[in-house]
C-alpha cells in the first residue's frame, strides 16, 4: 500500500519538475523567457518536495506528520499553493501573449499540482478540496491532461543536446502507463534527435518490440497487464530480443525493488523524478554499451563467415577428409594405400588448338569441360587430385572406399570420352588407368597440394600417352579385371618409358547386362 501511495505522490512531482524544465529550455530563445525567473521557482520547489514526499514515506517520519497538521500545511500545502498561484498567472500570460504551445505545458503543472493537493487533502486531512480551472478534477490515480494521444506511437526529429552538440542516433521506446510521463520523456529525447516509440503497458510494449527492434528502452515498473519486472522476464526468454537494454525508471526507490530489476536483466535505475542530465548520461552509456556489443557480433560474424570461406576454400583444393585432418592436427601424415585406381586424361592436340584460338574462348571451352569431368568423376566415386594444363588426374579406392576401383575408374574414363565429344569445341580425350599402390600426402606450403606418388601414377601417365584418342589404354593386368564388364581389344606390345614392353588393351565400351 505505501509503494503504491508513494508511486502516486512521486507521478504528479515528476510532471511537475519534468514540464517546467522543458519550458525552461523553450524559453531560452523566445519572448517567454521573461517566464524564466518564475519557472525556476516552479522548478525549485518541486525539487523540495522531492524530499519532503521521501520524508513523508520513511516510517521513521511518516507518524510525525500525520500528527503534525502545521508540518503538513508548511511542508507540502503552502509549496503547492505557490506552484498553483505561478502555473495559474504563467499560463494566463502566455495565452494573452499567443504562446498557446507553452500555456498547454504549464496546464499540466497546474493540473499535476492539483492532483498531489488532492492527494494530501485525501491521505492527511481526509478532506478533498473542490478543484477547479484547466485540467478539470484529477483522481487519485491518474493524472488528466488536456488531451490524450494514442496509447502507442512514434515520433522522432533531430535536434541537439542540452550541451549544443549533435545530436544522438538511435531509437527508444518508452514504456509507462501515465500519459504525462511518456509524452514529457518522448518530447525531451526527441530534442536529443532519438526517434521515439511509446507504449502504456508492458504488453503493447512487447508486440512493438517483435514489430520493430530498438536500440533501448525506457521501463515503468508499477504498470497494468505486465508490469516492469514481467516484462523484463520476458525479455531476458526471447533470444530475439534479450538483447536491447533496459533503464528501469520508477517512483519506487526501494533497494529490493531496484536490486530484483538489475536482476532480471536492467542496465540500469532511476528513480522519479528524475535529473535530466544524468538520465542522458544513462542513455548514452547503455547505447555505448550496446553499440560495442553489436561491433563486436558484427566482428565475430564476419570472423565466423572468413572462417567458412577459408573452409570452402580449403575443401576446394583439398579432399574434404584431408582437409579435416590438416584443421585438427595442423598436418596430414603421408600413408601407402593399396588397390588404387589411378585415371590420367589429356586434350588430343590442345597446343595446336590453343596456338588457333582467342585466350577467351580456350579458357571458356577449358573450364566447361574440366567442371564436367568433375561432376562425372564424383558421380563415380573417383576423387579429383588435379589438373596440369588440359590433363585431369582422379583416383579411386583412395579416400573412399568403392567396391572395385579399375571398375568405377573404367565407367569414369568412358564418361569423360562421351562427354568431351558432346561439349564444344567437341575434344577427343586419351585415358589411362592403372591400379596398384600409392602414397598420397601434402605437399607444398604457401600452396596446399594433395598428390598421389608411385609406380601407378607413373604407370597411369604412360598409359594416357599410349593410348589411341577416344579409348581408355589399360595394361593387360588390368584388362583381366575388366574383361568381363567392358568391350574391348588388344592394342600390342608397346615400349612404355622406364616400364618396357607391355601388352596394351583399349576400352571402347561397357558391355550391357
Amino acid at each position: 500500500m505505501y509503494n503504491r501511495l508513494k508511486h502516486d505522490f512521486r507521478t504528479p512531482l515528476n510532471h511537475i519538475i519534468g514540464y517546467c524544465e522543458m519550458l525552461l529550455e523553450e524559453s531560452v530563445d523566445l519572448p517567454e523567457r521573461r517566464f524564466a525567473t518564475d519557472l525556476e521557482r516552479i522548478h525549485s520547489i518541486g525539487r523540495r518536495l522531492v524530499d519532503v514526499v521521501n520524508d513523508l514515506f520513511d516510517p521513521a517520519q511518516t507518524a510525525a506528520f500525520i500528527s503534525s497538521p502545521d508540518r503538513v500545511d508548511r511542508d507540502l500545502r503552502a509549496p503547492l499553493g505557490e506552484v498553483i498561484s505561478f502555473a495559474e498567472r504563467l499560463g494566463q500570460e502566455a495565452r494573452a501573449g499567443g504562446t498557446e504551445d507553452f500555456a498547454a505545458d504549464l496546464d499540466k503543472i497546474l493540473t499535476a499540482a492539483r492532483q498531489l493537493l488532492r492527494l494530501v487533502e485525501e491521505n492527511f486531512s481526509g478532506s478533498t478540496p473542490e478543484l477547479g480551472g484547466p485540467g478539470g478534477e484529477a483522481s487519485p490515480s491518474a493524472t488528466v491532461f488536456i488531451r490524450r494521444p494514442a496509447a502507442a506511437s512514434s515520433v522522432s526529429a533531430k535536434g541537439k543536446d542540452s550541451t549544443g552538440s549533435e545530436a544522438f542516433n538511435g531509437s527508444i521506446l518508452v514504456v509507462d502507463d501515465d500519459i504525462g510521463n511518456r509524452e514529457m520523456l518522448a518530447r525531451r529525447l526527441v530534442r536529443l534527435g532519438f526517434d521515439v516509440g511509446t507504449a502504456e503497458n508492458g504488453r503493447l510494449a512487447l508486440e512493438m518490440l517483435r514489430q520493430e527492434r530498438r536500440d533501448l528502452m525506457l521501463l515503468d515498473i508499477q504498470m497494468p497487464e505486465l508490469n516492469g519486472y514481467e516484462v523484463l522476464e520476458y525479455l531476458k526468454a526471447d533470444a530475439l530480443l534479450r538483447e536491447i537494454p533496459v533503464i528501469v525508471l520508477s517512483a519506487s526507490d526501494e533497494t529490493g525493488g531496484i536490486a530484483r530489476a538489475i536482476e532480471l536483466g536492467a542496465e540500469d535505475y532511476l528513480p522519479k523524478p528524475f535529473d535530466p542530465v544524468l538520465l542522458q548520461a544513462r542513455i548514452s552509456a547503455s547505447l555505448e554499451k550496446k553499440r560495442l556489443r553489436d561491433r563486436e557480433v558484427s566482428y565475430l560474424r564476419q570472423i565466423q563467415q572468413e572462417k567458412q570461406r577459408s573452409d570452402d576454400l580449403l575443401h576446394i583444393i583439398l579432399p574434404r577428409d584431408v582437409a579435416a585432418e590438416l584443421k585438427g592436427t595442423n598436418a596430414v601424415k603421408p600413408r601407402r594405400f593399396e588397390n588404387v585406381a589411378v585415371l590420367m586424361s589429356d586434350i588430343v592436340d590442345f597446343t595446336a588448338y590453343c596456338d588457333q584460338h582467342e585466350p577467351e574462348e580456350i579458357h571458356r571451352h577449358l573450364q566447361s569441360l574440366i567442371e564436367a569431368f568433375e561432376s562425372i568423376a564424383g558421380e563415380h566415386g573417383l576423387e579429383k587430385i588435379k589438373t596440369i594444363g588440359d590433363a585431369f588426374m582422379a583416383t579411386a579406392g583412395l579416400l573412399t572406399a568403392v567396391a572395385d576401383p579399375a571398375l568405377q575408374g573404367a565407367r569414369c574414363g568412358l564418361a569423360m570420352i562421351e562427354r568431351a565429344r558432346a561439349l564444344p569445341p567437341h575434344w577427343q580425350i586419351r585415358v589411362g588407368l592403372h591400379v596398384g599402390p600409392v602414397i598420397a600426402g601434402i605437399v607444398g606450403h604457401r600452396k596446399y597440394q594433395y598428390d598421389v606418388w608411385g609406380d601407378t601414377v607413373n604407370t597411369a601417365s604412360r598409359l594416357e600417352a599410349a593410348a589411341t584418342p577416344g579409348a581408355i589404354c589399360v595394361t593387360a593386368e588390368t584388362w583381366q579385371r575388366l574383361a568381363a564388364h567392358c568391350e574391348g581389344s588388344p592394342q600390342g606390345q608397346t615400349d612404355l618409358k622406364g616400364k618396357g614392353g607391355l601388352e596394351l588393351y583399349r576400352i571402347d565400351r561397357l558391355r550391357h547386362a
